[in-house]
């Protein structure tokens, strides 16, 4: 099993970057693709932006490409979510999870370990 605590959230303007990050515990880091999901209030959870278990491969939401970058470091059982240009619609919570190797990062159904989930507000 994973244990996976993500945190980095916070309240900012738009146009603002934040750096989310998820450290992960238990069973052997790099043998899980990584993927970062958001649910905003009375929607359903998202596809964010994912990666490979080697970090060879990433996934972006068409809503976050050229804006967010997801990345990991396997030596520090780490993932992180750059955010920039932050627009008030990225307001969610966000929640890392972890999934064994397979196929297609955007596959919710695929990720069985998640995170706390941390609170990202963008004013206007």
């Amino acid at each position: 099993q994973v244990q996976l605590a993500d945190s980095g959230g916070g309240l900012v303007q738009a146009g603002a970057s934040l750096r989310l990050s998820c450290a992960a515990s238990g069973r052997t880091f790099s043998n899980y693709d990584m993927g970062w999901f958001r649910q905003a209030p009375g929607k359903e959870r998202d596809f964010v932006a994912g990666i490979m278990w080697s970090g060879d491969r990433t996934e972006y939401a068409d809503s976050v490409k050229g804006r967010f970058t997801i990345s990991r470091d396997n030596a520090k059982n780490m993932v992180y979510l750059q955010m920039n240009s932050l627009k008030p619609d990225d307001t969610a919570v966000y929640y890392c999870a972890g999934a064994a190797t397979g196929w297609g990062l955007g596959r919710i159904k695929r990720y069985a370990y998640w995170g706390q989930g941390t609170q990202v507000t963008v004013s206007s």
